[in-house]
């Protein structure tokens, strides 16, 4: 698409040679009266010298022409000049409308609110025009410098119209991407604090809960036995099914040292509070085994499934029992 710059000077090219054509009538006007002349010329022939010699009484011969030659095909610099402003005249006009239409689509396509209610062109007075001035090129020159100059006028105008309306649409545009920046950053800068906020808080639960103990093994426990070391290496054992290493193993010992002392039969009086894990009632530990009374696997078993279920680790219950008393 050709610029409004570029269209602005083929319209001062244009709007020259229309001044041009205009200083030209008279000289074509005496030039077409000059061709008339010559196309109408006469000559008489009078035989007074053949009368005098016969003797005869003196006749007149009727008078003759010469046809005038043919008019050459090549156009006057003059007609060539004037034609040619003509067609570039159209050119840039039609240039004209179509970025009107483009502009016009482009803002559509946009959906953006340039701040202008209208946002098409009226080219219809201009399109009229361009078809008058393409019809007149068959007239006499002497006729295309006004019709140019009106073209020009109109193109003009509607030139201003569209580089008005680009215009708002290219703010629009700026408008509309410095938002979404602004939008994006904001996201990021939110993103960023609750992330740190995040961060702030495991450091300040992780600051909270008690370091995990180091872990006490009962010695000579074996995996399914009823002693407390024998309940210890059972619950060792069942560790990695939940992904707790021995850090949480120590943690575990403390917690149900605290409450059971490692005991299967242990039993709160107060409570009603049962076994290994003080399940309070006992029979909750049901769930996990028919012989949750006399077997510390189950107990253990049932107890772990407690602990990941509401504290998510055994450091995370044992947080919790030395802060409030109980898990």
């Amino acid at each position: 698409m050709r610029s409004i710059t570029s269209a602005h000077s083929a319209r001062r090219n244009t709007r020259a040679a229309a001044r041009r054509l205009r200083r030209r009538p008279v000289l074509a006007v005496a030039g077409l009266s000059l061709g008339m002349i010559v196309a109408a010329g006469m000559t008489v022939t009078t035989p007074t010298s053949l009368a005098e010699a016969s003797g005869s009484t003196p006749t007149f011969a009727l008078a003759s022409f010469t046809a005038p030659q043919p008019l050459a095909a090549a156009l006057s610099p003059a007609e060539s000049e004037a034609l040619s402003a003509a067609r570039a005249t159209v050119e840039s006009a039609d240039a004209s409308i179509a970025a009107a239409s483009q502009v016009t689509t482009d803002i559509t396509a946009s959906k953006l609110d340039i701040g202008d209610a209208e946002t098409t062109v009226d080219t219809a007075e201009l399109a009229a025009a361009v078809e008058r001035l393409d019809g007149a090129k068959a007239l006499p020159t002497l006729m295309l410098p006004s019709i140019i100059e009106d073209v020009t006028v109109l193109a003009d105008a509607v030139d201003e119209r569209v580089a008005e309306l680009r215009g708002k649409l290219d703010a629009a545009k700026a408008l509309k991407a410095k938002q979404e920046a602004e939008a994006k950053a904001k996201a990021a800068a939110a993103a960023k604090a609750a992330a740190e906020a995040a961060a702030a808080r495991a450091a300040e639960q992780a600051q909270s809960q008690p370091s995990a103990p180091a872990p006490v093994f009962a010695t000579g426990g074996a995996v399914g036995g009823t002693s407390p070391a024998d309940a210890q290496a059972t619950a060792r054992s069942m560790l990695s099914r939940y992904g707790w290493g021995d850090d949480q193993f120590g943690c575990l010992v403390s917690l149900w040292n605290k409450e059971s002392g490692w005991n299967y039969r242990a039993y709160n009086a107060s409570s009603g509070a049962y076994g290994i894990p003080q399940a309070l009632p006992g029979s909750k530990m049901g769930s996990a085994g028919a012989d949750w009374q006399t077997n510390p696997a189950t107990q253990i078993a049932w107890g772990l499934g407690y602990i990941s279920g509401r504290y998510g680790t055994p450091c995370g219950a044992w947080g919790h029992s030395q802060s409030v008393g109980w898990y």
